[in-house]
């Protein structure tokens, strides 16, 4: 698990991280902005995945194109683990969120 998290890259698995910190903190002192927190978590994520794969096709260009299938795939599965992580903390945030909600019955 722990290889997985610096697979993804290091500053931004650890800036999602204080992020899951803050929708958790939300949660108890500013409930309102539990979802908000969430929603910049996922777009953290998907920032993640851009900057992995501006990193992936820079090493395709230095390799002079000449890279197969399995380093391609490779590079993709590695740059969606920032994203996979912000969706996680996205979907904690809504569960948090809907728990929270008053319902009138």
């Amino acid at each position: 698990m722990i290889d997985l998290f610096f697979a993804g890259g290091p500053i931004i698995m650890s800036i999602l991280t204080l992020q899951l910190i803050a929708v958790v903190f939300s949660a108890f002192k500013f409930p309102e902005w539990t979802k908000e927190l969430g929603l910049f978590a996922l777009a953290t994520g998907i920032l993640g995945q851009v900057i992995g794969l501006y990193g992936m096709f820079e090493g395709i260009e230095s390799f002079g194109g000449n890279v197969n299938q399995a380093m391609i795939a490779g590079g993709l599965k590695y740059s969606t683990i920032s994203t996979i992580y912000g969706i996680l903390i996205f979907m904690v945030s809504l569960v948090i969120r809907v728990i929270q909600k008053p319902r009138f019955i």
